[in-house]
């Protein structure tokens, strides 16, 4: 173990669960729960953190009802839906453990992982996030997306960024204070735990099949996901335009080049094709550049603007301080 680790007892866990939609497995999450709470509630003092991401389905009402039934089940719920970014946002907002474990409310990262989990903590560890072994019931497709998306926020984001991990993690007091603190609306939090630093370790697991539902990130969301990542995190779309320019700007020098030498030696070049061509690239590339910087531009628009990253419409067992930690 290393020497800079400082053992601790984790007193009280929190387990954060962002929901949208989740109505056909709400009962399944509830049953496996509480169970699991029934396992573990000799060894230290446990809540769930319930954030209803604006759902249109019987989510909400389920979530009321188990709140209602158990004062250890916080529910806050948001005025209409904000995104999974900003509900796991809420959930540490709203979180009172000295450990918290954000986990999907369809429970495919596995509840038996968590004590692993606890115990790396113990051990003096920050961050302990669950890194995928394996992906059971997906498709080849999916498989190879997800793999080509982690290794591309390796390379354009942040090198810490651990691949085949997402938000299902367990994160101390110390460093949920730290991302609480963080203003910016555009969210990534795999690369904001990443970028604190503290230390992290990877506990490997076998991620379960889905057993309702359809995914909430298919492909385009993915994709979205990985670009506001990327522009959250890096500049390196802009600096990619720049040097992609720098290329261009070089080809137009050669072809001045060899036009000259074309007038000096007397030769008659039609020209039309290549000028087209030419012309066509270099508006392509002028418009992608202003495109990407105009994405920039936007995030800090977006970001001056000071709005609240969400609204919630009511709480169940929170209390008003709670909000402010």
């Amino acid at each position: 173990m290393n020497c800079a680790l400082e053992p601790r007892k984790a007193r009280r866990l929190s387990l954060v669960f962002p929901i949208y939609n989740e109505a056909e497995g709400l009962p399944y999450l509830r049953r496996e729960v509480e169970r699991w709470m029934g396992e573990q509630e000799e060894r230290m003092e446990m809540e769930v953190v319930l954030v209803d991401d604006g759902s249109t389905d019987a989510s909400l009402p389920f979530c009321i009802d188990w709140a209602r039934d158990d004062a250890r089940i916080r529910l806050v719920s948001f005025s209409r839906n904000f995104g999974h970014q900003a509900a796991v946002s809420a959930g540490l907002r709203y979180a009172t453990g000295d450990a918290v474990v954000i986990m999907d409310a369809d429970l495919q990262d596995p509840l038996h992982v968590v004590p692993e989990m606890i115990r790396r903590y113990e051990e003096g560890y920050d961050v302990v996030y669950g890194q995928r072994r394996e992906r059971r019931g997906e498709t080849f497709f999916k498989k190879a997306s997800a793999w080509l998306f982690y290794r591309l926020l390796r390379y354009c984001v942040h090198r810490s960024i651990p691949a085949d991990t997402g938000d299902f993690r367990l994160v101390s007091r110390r460093c949920v204070d730290i991302v609480n603190a963080m203003p910016e609306k555009h969210r990534f939090l795999r690369g904001m735990f990443a970028w604190i630093g503290f230390p992290q370790i990877a506990v490997p697991y076998v991620r379960d099949e889905r057993r309702f539902g359809a995914t909430k990130y298919p492909l385009h969301k993915m994709l979205r996901f990985a670009w506001t990542g990327i522009t959250s995190f890096s500049s390196y779309p802009i600096k990619l335009v720049s040097l992609l320019g720098l290329c261009f700007a070089l080809f137009g020098f050669a072809g001045c080049l060899y036009a000259l030498v074309c007038h000096m030696a007397g030769l008659t070049v039609q020209g039309w094709t290549s000028l087209i061509c030419l012309q066509a690239l270099m508006g392509g590339v002028v418009l992608l550049a202003i495109g990407i910087t105009g994405d920039y531009v936007g995030k800090i628009f977006e970001e001056l603007k000071f709005r609240p990253l969400y609204l919630v419409e009511k709480t169940f067992n929170v209390e008003e301080e709670d909000a402010k930690r």
